[in-house]
């Protein structure tokens, strides 16, 4: 069920112009955790889909809330990664629309699970505008923005503009030359910080230094998302064992960690 959020978030007090209606379906609990953005390209490569996946599991399992914007690309992977008990959408659209169509499962869990939330009423299209809003709202909501691979020209540089206006840290991953121009550009001018150790970067986020890190081969495989072929090939009857186990998840021919 659609419902108006009646409440102030204080988060999107950092907006230029705060909403002036906002819509959700899910649990607003979520709103009062901590919670970091991840966005990024609707077309990742496979380097930014594993790291991605990496990043937004590992902060998911610190009980940290990822939020993200619903779109294909590094915003789904965002989303499944963290589960969708333990994640926020914000769209561009009214709430009776489940955009993209290719998210439609995706959204749709993460409104019986997680939160949605949109600044527009039932019937309202995605248009521009409102992909503009949206991303200012998604940037607004996280403590931190990690944008993990965009192009010059990209949408997520525009998030970028709204994370310096509102003085937020902004983190990318380091991709070879010739990818990820837009983050690669933004790194030279020291306006966004590479993050060279996935497991050094989240352990600031926990209360101890150093975070342990996963030596079961199988479990680090696990951790970028691999398909059920390519892991029953390398490691046979221990895919089917550790599922039993409870240790991993086998959803749509892939493989996520529990």
């Amino acid at each position: 069920m659609i419902e108006k959020l009646i409440f102030n978030i204080p988060e999107l007090k950092s907006m230029k112009k705060y909403p002036k209606e906002l819509f959700y379906i899910g649990n607003t609990e979520l709103l009062k955790k901590k919670k970091i953005s991840i966005i990024g390209t609707r077309r990742p490569n496979s380097y930014t889909k594993e790291f991605t996946h990496k990043l937004a599991h590992k902060l998911s399992s610190l009980d940290i809330c990822i939020v993200s914007g619903a779109a294909m690309g590094v915003d789904a992977i965002s989303h499944l990664a963290a589960k969708p008990k333990n994640t926020i959408a914000v769209v561009a659209n009214g709430l009776d629309i489940r955009y993209p169509s290719v998210n439609k499962n995706l959204i749709t869990s993460i409104e019986e699970n997680g939160l949605v939330i949109s600044a527009y009423k039932a019937g309202e299209k995605a248009r521009n505008y409102t992909f503009v809003l949206r991303n200012e709202i998604v940037v607004a909501l996280g403590d931190i923005l990690i944008v993990t691979q965009a192009d010059l020209n990209s949408g997520s540089l525009t998030s970028v503009q709204y994370a310096i206006k509102m003085k937020k840290k902004i983190y990318t991953l380091p991709h070879r030359i010739n990818e990820s121009l837009g983050t690669q550009e933004l790194v030279k001018k020291g306006l966004v910080e590479p993050i060279y150790d996935v497991d050094e970067f989240i352990s600031q986020f926990t209360n101890t230094n150093k975070i342990e890190k996963v030596t079961d081969e199988l479990l680090l495989f696990c951790e970028s998302n691999p398909s059920y072929e390519e892991a029953i090939l390398k490691f046979g009857n221990r895919v089917l064992e550790y599922e039993l186990e409870g240790k991993i998840t086998i959803n749509n021919a892939r493989i996520s960690l529990v």
